[in-house]
């Protein structure tokens, strides 16, 4: 069943612990040490936007505040950014990169990488949620600044693969992203069958000026998955 919850950083509405969490929806959304369940994810893959590196600074603070809940943190390099290339990587490549360093993640940790949580920014979050529509287990779905159509672009929208998405999925945008307004976030992912939650900061598609809002509302959600 879909079901969907938002958020809104003017009084930061997912339950706690953490700072205060986000408000405004449409409802619902590691073995490791520290407070996790035995079933709940344990560690979290980060994916960088296009042409980005895994030090963006909007991963980096995710990476802390995620930390600091308990799951272990993967950031991770695409392979032709990483080789200093600035034309983006095809799905193909990211998509394996994905399932590579999930994989890896999961290993590293002792768990099956359906405990180990994937997501990014903007591309890297697409490419994320494509692996797992493809049948790469994992938790849930972590999706700063979806890119659900080119800026201008509607008519082109990146949702064919929503349908398959049979798990919880975050989606964290700014209010004024050219790449997917608030409005059309609600109303596609609908075709979602995992609980969907839908938080909106303050911000364009980069969130330079929310990045903490963003991580605490990501760490918000991923420890009450526990």
């Amino acid at each position: 069943m879909h079901s969907l919850r938002y958020s809104d950083d003017s009084d930061l509405a997912i339950d706690p612990p953490g700072p205060a969490p986000p408000r405004e929806t449409h409802s619902r959304p590691s073995g490791h040490d520290g407070p996790m369940t035995a079933s709940g994810p344990v560690g979290l893959v980060l994916t960088p936007g296009a042409s980005a590196r895994r030090d963006q600074s909007g991963l980096v603070a995710i990476d802390e505040a995620v930390t600091n809940v308990g799951l272990s943190v993967e950031r991770v390099d695409f392979p032709g950014p990483a080789a200093g290339k600035r034309r983006p990587d095809s799905p193909a490549v990211c998509i394996d990169t994905i399932r590579t360093a999930t994989s890896e993640l999961a290993e590293r940790l002792g768990v099956p990488t359906r405990r180990v949580v994937i997501g990014g920014r903007s591309m890297g979050g697409r490419m994320c949620s494509m692996a797992a529509a493809e049948g790469l287990e994992v938790a849930a779905l972590v999706l700063v600044s979806y890119p659900l159509h080119p800026p201008g672009r509607p008519e082109r929208l990146r949702t064919a693969h929503f349908p398959d998405l049979d798990l919880p999925c975050l989606f964290v945008s700014g209010r004024r992203d050219a790449f997917a307004a608030p409005a059309e976030l609600e109303r596609e992912t609908v075709a979602i069958p995992g609980a969907v939650t839908l938080a909106f900061v303050d911000g364009d598609h980069s969130l330079r000026k929310s990045e903490s809002a963003v991580a605490d509302i990501v760490a918000s959600w991923l420890a009450d998955m526990t």
